[in-house]
């Protein structure tokens, strides 16, 4: 493996209304060893822009208006703890903000690319984030597993690792049955699972599967691989990304692989 995206969603990233810096450091230390060691390419999809922003000022997050100021004023506080971390294993980090037309667009999404390999090939960390701040619905992607699934099949990453306040996919819902299962490796996503309705005040259903096995299914179509796991404790990640040894969290992957 070369190239690889990783995605680090907002629950990993907040902590009673905070931003969760320790996390933010823990991952930035992860990347670090995978470009050091294993010699990858490696793009970073954040979010906690909103949770940065909301350090600085208390809105009222439900407000649609409130998280886009949350998220520009939280968006270069973002960038700072990344850009301090990184510095700290002398890696430049950069900052790129899209919106779904970016994709869509030829010219667009064309010039995209082209500063993606320029970024990659001098050693930088591109750090991509969803430009929500002034963008209307239709622009969004709405969420960042959806984002990052298309920057892994378009900027040509071997895989995207999610990490996440989901630790893998299981057979039910865990939070409900104690006795469910990891389903390890996923070759294929039935119809259904990407359509399946949660319980709004259930935690499990925050924490966005449904999205999470549509960037799959996205991927998998594309003969590209994608791994969730845990984002909170990253031992995991480690084993599975730099040891190359898969003790738990699930791997999707496409029947030919």
């Amino acid at each position: 493996m070369k190239r690889l995206v990783i995605k680090v969603g907002s629950a990993v990233l907040r902590e009673d209304n905070l931003l969760a810096v320790q996390r933010l450091n823990n991952l930035v230390d992860l990347i670090a060893k995978l470009k050091q060691e294993k010699n990858l390419e490696v793009i970073l999809v954040s979010s906690g822009a909103v949770a940065a922003g909301n350090t600085k000022l208390d809105l009222d997050k439900k407000e649609i208006l409130n998280r886009q100021a949350l998220a520009a004023i939280g968006q270069p506080l973002l960038m700072k703890h990344y850009k301090k971390r990184f510095n700290e294993y002398g890696i430049t980090c950069a900052q790129i903000l899209l919106v779904e037309e970016d994709f869509d667009s030829r010219r667009r999404s064309e010039n995209a690319k082209s500063v993606m390999e320029i970024l990659l090939k001098n050693g930088v960390v591109p750090i991509l984030n969803e430009n929500d701040v002034l963008a209307n619905d239709e622009l969004l992607f709405g969420d960042n597993d959806q984002l990052a699934a298309h920057a892994a099949h378009f900027f040509n990453a071997e895989m995207l690792a999610i990490l996440s306040d989901v630790d893998g996919l299981y057979d039910s819902n865990p939070h409900e049955n104690a006795d469910a299962k990891m389903r390890n490796i996923v070759d294929f996503i039935d119809e259904s699972e990407l359509t399946m309705k949660y319980n709004p005040n259930s935690e499990f259903a925050t924490g966005g599967i449904v999205t999470k096995l549509k960037a799959a299914n996205f991927l998998i179509k594309r003969n590209r691989k994608m791994y969730l796991s845990s984002g909170f404790d990253l031992t995991n990640a480690y084993d599975f990304l730099l040891e190359e040894n898969h003790n738990s969290g699930t791997l999707f992957i496409p029947k030919n692989k």
